[in-house]
């Protein structure tokens, strides 16, 4: 029950900051702005403070360790298979054209 309520408070939060900023369009930009990163700091706070926000920070760490494990290709190996890439669809665009081309006349030579 108390998440229902943290969630509700994340809800009104966020819906206040839509209407306040539309309500108080005639107010400075720099003056709503601050408003609305102060209510999404707010929200923020209350919605890790839930269960699925404690989960979601607990993916978020899961996932930056994971990030830290993996091996990167060095700077040669992008190059050369952006290159491979690269003639690769070259090459398949110029067989499709080539087969596009075949069909096209086979297609006129029917027609007449």
């Amino acid at each position: 029950m108390a998440d229902r309520a943290k969630w509700f408070a994340v809800i009104a939060l966020v819906v206040g900051g839509i209407v306040g900023n539309w309500w108080f369009g005639e107010i400075n930009v720099f003056y709503r702005a601050l408003a609305l990163v102060a209510m999404a700091v707010l929200a923020g706070f209350i919605l890790f403070q839930t269960e699925k926000g404690r989960n979601l920070w607990v993916l978020m760490r899961d996932a930056r360790s994971e990030v830290r494990r993996v091996i990167w290709p060095t700077r040669q190996e992008t190059l050369q298979t952006t290159l491979i890439v690269i003639v690769l669809i070259l090459v398949f665009a110029l067989i499709l054209w080539a087969l596009d081309s075949l069909l096209t006349w086979i297609v006129q030579m029917l027609i007449g």
